[in-house]
């Protein structure tokens, strides 16, 4: 069995109560990561569907949680399965996971490790969905996040990390999932995009963030949780767990402000929080792969390589015309590719013998075939995502009852009313004065200032009128209001 992610510190499994309670945070760290990427997903998104994209992500997090204990952690990390590809029904209903600890984690029960690996299987999908971001009804949603999961993620997750993995046992590095997390969300997301179609509007109008202040907060509690979603990767409190939560502060720092750079100067010497909470995301996306592997200078480059890529990938969706709404494949699929390939240059035998393991490093450590390597993983994991995704959605649209896409009228009013019957924001009525809107959305990408508009707060228009003025006036009181 390959060394290299070997975890512990000594070569006798045995509990330790240290260990175990860093990964019980570890597994909070990353929950609190599920209602931030639905709030960064809200902000970004145009008011009518604030609530449903906030509500999407908490509903995949329940949905896979129950496929978890079904058959999920079974299939993803058996221990027991001589098969390369998927693994069996050993552990189903977790019934046979109790206090000893599973092979990728020997100091902490295997049911500590089961609900730490079941918040990274909950997170995927709800980054997934956002490239169905405005138009995609929830029943079917629902649905597809149940056999998306079990036939999308559970395989990579089990290739990359399960003993007996075909990607693991080659000599992939995948520290705390860029293949099963990040690629798999990112080109599932691209599929998303291009089967749904487009959204009414796209091409002619201007889509923009209608709450920057959601996209902060967002960012902030993925950046909060990723320290537990890449230092929990160590499934021991340990050097190793140091490094990857330092490598992943200093990456998402470095991202962010290499893409505000980039953007300052291609959009009029503007800065923007949208363009910042991007790129840290973006760095944070690319060193998950390398985060136990690499150094903390390292890190400067992941960070600055991820934010000028991911950058430049946005401008895709418009030049190839597939309609991303939240930017999930330039961020996640293209940043995730980045951290893998940039992994093969930089894996460093020195940091994974923090704890002990062995790995033959990448290219600073002479060993030239695991950029190569890198590069199988990225794509194989790339091109499984968005096939069996492409089929699963087609195969949902062929079910009446499932069909995917809600219709125009209804993506008109927005998701939120559409779907839900509520609204994310109400206000009291029509006391507040008019008010212009001045803020980054109002910037035109040279930098010269549109027109203000103006705005009200009454509540009948924001719940009766579905014109593009209606809405752009709820955007603006949000962001007034808020």
């Amino acid at each position: 069995m390959a060394e290299h992610l070997k975890r512990f510190d000594t070569d006798t499994p045995q509990i330790n109560t240290g260990d175990t309670a860093w990964i019980l945070v570890s597994s909070a760290l990353v929950f609190i990561m599920v209602p931030g990427v639905g709030y960064f997903y809200s902000g970004m998104a145009r008011s009518k569907n604030a609530v449903s994209l906030v509500f999407l992500c908490m509903i995949a997090m329940a949905v896979v949680s129950i496929q978890w204990i079904l058959l999920g952690f079974s299939l993803a990390l058996s221990d027991k399965s001589g098969n390369k590809f998927i693994g069996d029904a050993t552990y189903g209903l977790l019934l046979d996971v109790a206090d000893r600890p599973h092979p990728n984690a020997p100091s902490i029960p295997a049911n500590v490790y089961a609900i730490f690996q079941c918040m990274f299987a909950a997170l995927t999908p709800a980054l997934a969905l956002g490239g169905a971001a405005e138009r995609i009804r929830i029943f079917p949603a629902i649905v597809f996040t149940f056999v998306w999961t079990t036939i999308v993620y559970d395989p990579i997750a089990y290739w990359s990390w399960a003993p007996n993995g075909w990607l693991f046992t080659m000599g992939s590095l995948d520290y705390a999932g860029g293949t099963p997390v990040h690629i798999a969300s990112g080109f599932g997301a691209l599929a998303f995009s291009i089967i749904l179609g487009k959204r009414h509007g796209f091409g002619s109008e201007k889509f923009e963030p209608h709450n920057y202040l959601n996209i902060i907060l967002g960012t902030s509690l993925l950046w909060f949780g990723w320290f537990g979603f890449n230092g929990g990767s160590a499934v021991a409190a340990n050097g190793r767990a140091g490094m990857a939560s330092s490598v992943t502060h200093i990456a998402a720092c470095m991202g962010g402000l290499s893409w505000s750079v980039v953007a300052y100067f291609r959009n009029g010497k503007k800065f923007s929080s949208f363009h910042f909470c991007s790129g840290a995301i973006a760095g944070l996306v690319a060193i998950t792969p390398a985060s136990g592997f690499v150094a903390p200078w390292a890190a400067l480059v992941f960070g600055l390589v991820a934010g000028v890529c991911c950058h430049y990938a946005v401008d895709f969706k418009e030049k190839f015309g597939f309609d991303d709404a939240l930017d999930v494949f330039a961020v996640h699929g293209i940043g995730g590719m980045v951290g893998n390939l940039l992994t093969g240059i930089f894996a460093s035998k020195a940091v994974a013998e923090l704890n002990g393991s062995y790995i033959d490093g990448g290219w600073i450590d002479h060993h030239w075939k695991q950029l190569a390597i890198q590069l199988a993983a990225s794509t194989s994991g790339a091109a499984w995502s968005f096939v069996i995704t492409s089929i699963i959605l087609l195969t949902l649209n062929l079910i009446p009852s499932l069909h995917l896409r809600i219709d125009e009228e209804s993506e008109l009013h927005g998701t939120d009313v559409a779907e839900m019957g509520e609204h994310g924001y109400k206000f009291a009525g029509s006391h507040l004065p008019l008010r212009s809107v001045n803020s980054p959305s109002t910037m035109e990408s040279g930098g010269a200032a549109r027109p203000a508009t103006l705005v009200s707060t009454d509540q009948q228009s924001v719940k009766s009128s579905i014109s593009e003025v209606a809405e752009k006036q709820v955007e603006g009181t949000a962001v007034n209001a808020l």
